[in-house]
């Protein structure tokens, strides 16, 4: 078996262009699956049946089936129903904010609970509206208390963001497995796509990390 890994030293700034399209991808999706995740979170602690049950029913959906097939229904079967095609890239996007807003209501719903509810017993006395009161006084200490989980909400996404190869978004994965097809080498580019993701993932546990820390010496 020859692996050979210097036939692809002149590929590799190619490879490397894919981490600014793997990064828009996730930073976006996670900044609208943030936006996303806490309507749904809204939603769930409303005492508004309906909106309970929508919320309830979408995070059920969106977690118990496979992302890449969440992918696929909005790449290739959307179309068929719009009657227009959707381009690889907000598809992408949007398959990722759709599937994050799910894990993330969740993540927030937990972090609204969290707060004791005599804070908001005694804001509603005070006759501090609902929406000031979410928004000023619990949104920032649940912020607080699921910050880890959100940085490792970001790293899943960022590991997971590689399947977008299927639909052909010229990301690290997609640039690397064409290498190998030209090449006929697909050993040595899918290690160092592999080593990509692995330092991309160690620096945002390294952040997240540095952000709680901060965070905590703030208390």
């Amino acid at each position: 078996m020859d692996i050979n890994f210097t036939s692809i030293i002149p590929s590799l700034p190619f490879i490397l262009e894919g981490i600014w399209v793997t990064l828009q991808i996730v930073v976006l999706s996670l900044l609208l699956g943030f936006a996303w995740g806490i309507i749904l979170a809204l939603f769930k602690i409303s005492r508004i049946k309906p909106l309970m049950w929508f919320a309830d029913a979408y995070t059920s959906i969106f977690r118990g089936t496979p992302l890449v097939l969440q992918l696929l229904i909005i790449y290739f079967g959307l179309p068929q129903i719009l009657g227009f095609p959707i381009d690889p890239y907000p598809a992408a996007v949007a398959a990722f904010t759709l599937n994050s807003g799910a894990y993330i209501s969740e993540i927030i719903r937990a972090g609204i609970n969290a707060i004791d509810k005599g804070q908001q017993e005694a804001s509603m006395a005070l006759g501090i509206p609902y929406a000031k009161m979410m928004k000023d006084i619990i949104m920032p200490q649940a912020f607080k208390n699921i910050m880890p989980a959100l940085m490792n909400e970001f790293i899943t996404l960022t590991k997971e963001s590689a399947i977008v190869t299927v639909i052909g978004v010229q990301d690290i994965m997609r640039r690397a497995y064409q290498v190998g097809a030209d090449s006929y080498n697909y050993f040595a580019p899918l290690l160092f796509a592999g080593l990509i993701y692995y330092i991309l993932v160690m620096f945002l546990t390294l952040l997240g990390k540095g952000i709680e820390g901060r965070m905590r010496r703030s208390d």
